[in-house]
Order: C-alpha cells, then sequence, then structure tokens
C-alpha cells in the first residue's frame, strides 16, 4: 500500500470514528409541546433535556389557560400538549370534535380545597360562598369532591361531569361559584372556600397536603396526560417524547421536588 492510499484510508477511519463519536443530531424543526405554567412545564424542561440526548429538539410553549393549548394543537400551531387529565381531554374531543389520542401519562395533581377563613369545611356557614372550575370536567371534580367531604350530596347518576344542577342535597344552602381555574387562587380573598387544581394550586404557591381543608383520594381518574393529533400518534417523534418524559430521572425529580402535591401516573 502506497502513501497516498495509507492517507486515504486513514482520513477514513478519522471520519467514521467522528461519526461514530458525535453526538445523534436533532431534527432541523423543532417539536412544539403545549403546557400550563407551573409543574408541566417545569417537568417538560427536563423531558427537553433528556429528549435531545436523543436527537429529539423540543419547544415549549407555555400558556395560562386550559382552553388555547387544545386550539393550538388542533390548528397545528402546537405538535403536541402536555396539560389536561383524561377526562377533561375526552370531553373536549366529544364537544370541540377535535382528532387527538392520548399517547402517554403523566402526573396526577390531586385536587384540593383551600380557605383563607376557615381551617375545615366543617366551619362553612349558611350560604358561604365556594369555588369551583367553570369547565365541566373540572367543575364535575370539585363536586365529587365536596360530596365526599360531606358538604353535599349529588344525584346518583351525576357521573364525573357533575354539575350544580345535579346538587340532590345542600343542607348549608352553599352557594357554588363557578369560576374560571387559573382564576380560582386570586379568588380566595372573596371566597369562603375554593377547589382548585394542582397545578394552579403550586403556580400560586398553594399545597395540597400542607395547605388544603380538602384533599381527594390519591388514586381517581384523573391523570393527566400527552395529546397529539391523531394522524401524528404514530411518528418516531412521539415514541422518543414518551421514552424522555417516562425516565427514572423525571420520575426521580417529580418525587424530590413536589412531595405529595403532584404523583407520577407511569
Amino acid at each position: 500500500m502506497n502513501r497516498r492510499q495509507l492517507v486515504q484510508l486513514f482520513t477514513g477511519l478519522g471520519i467514521v470514528a467522528a461519526l461514530a463519536a458525535a453526538p445523534v443530531l436533532a431534527q432541523d424543526k423543532p417539536i412544539k409541546i403545549g403546557a400550563t405554567g407551573g409543574p408541566h412545564s417545569e417537568i417538560l424542561e427536563l423531558v427537553k433535556k433528556i429528549a435531545a440526548k436523543d436527537g429529539l429538539n423540543l419547544q415549549i410553549i407555555e400558556f395560562s389557560d386550559y382552553i388555547q393549548p387544545n386550539a393550538a394543537l388542533a390548528a397545528g400551531d402546537l405538535d403536541a400538549n402536555s396539560y389536561q387529565h383524561l377526562p377533561y381531554l375526552q370531553a373536549q374531543i366529544k364537544d370541540r370534535g377535535y382528532q387527538f389520542t392520548n399517547v402517554g401519562y403523566t402526573i396526577t395533581f390531586p385536587m384540593g380545597v383551600y380557605s383563607k377563613k376557615i381551617k375545615s369545611l366543617k366551619d362553612l356557614k349558611s350560604g358561604a360562598r365556594v369555588g369551583i372550575p367553570n369547565d365541566p370536567t373540572n367543575g364535575g371534580r370539585a363536586l365529587l369532591l365536596l360530596q365526599a367531604e360531606g358538604v353535599l350530596k349529588l344525584k346518583p347518576d351525576a357521573g364525573l361531569k357533575a354539575t350544580p344542577l345535579d346538587i340532590a342535597d345542600n343542607p348549608k344552602k352553599i352557594k357554588i361559584m363557578e369560576i374560571d381555574a387559573a382564576q380560582l387562587p386570586r379568588s380566595l380573598d372573596d371566597l369562603d372556600a375554593a377547589a382548585i387544581n394542582g397545578n394552579y394550586a403550586e403556580s400560586a404557591g398553594l399545597s395540597p397536603t400542607k395547605d388544603g381543608i380538602a384533599i381527594e383520594a390519591a388514586k381517581g381518574p384523573y391523570a393527566n396526560v400527552i395529546a397529539v393529533r391523531t394522524a401524528d400518534k404514530d411518528k418516531p417523534w412521539v415514541a422518543k417524547l414518551l421514552k424522555a418524559y417516562h425516565s427514572a430521572e423525571v420520575k426521580t425529580f417529580v418525587t424530590t421536588k413536589y412531595k405529595n402535591s403532584v404523583i407520577t401516573s407511569w
């Protein structure tokens, strides 16, 4: 083998070695994933770092309400979202005709009842004002929690989508105030108590285990999910996203940072 052939051989071997040592290249176009502020977006920041090692480039888009992340996903402005529990997703699909698929479970936020005026729901006075989320699934969830705490009774067939119209017995004539879920923490000054979703409670510095005067049972149907357009559910990036989210690093992060206020659901 002459000198020229040797140079070509070692040059080729050097290129192969460099390619083998190089990290997996990320796709040019980032995968846009929507989330509400607080734990959902905080967890995704870690997921983003883990996914990057597998060549997946995530861009996190933060929202302040429950409506826009699904609207943006349907419009093609997002590739996925991670902020809603399964009953809410199912209700949105039914009510709005979205072609979405749940591709994996994420976390559960136990709903809590909070108050600046009382220490127990037993202390509610006649005609007290109690806030609940104004969307059907989370409103029903709040009513079921109030029923579990003995504040009221619902009709036997009310189900997960119970509304104030399904209240069968209200001995203290509690006034149910339906308010946007994101606004409930800021409404506590004007209410006697409020049932607040875990992510909005966390964002407001409230913990259901420390600050709540009532908290729903740990096991329930309200696990959060990652949603994508149904047409995208089998794309390779979806599997990479789930692999990163369902990693041991994420489970440890959730357990360490949020204690019992947020529970992993995989």
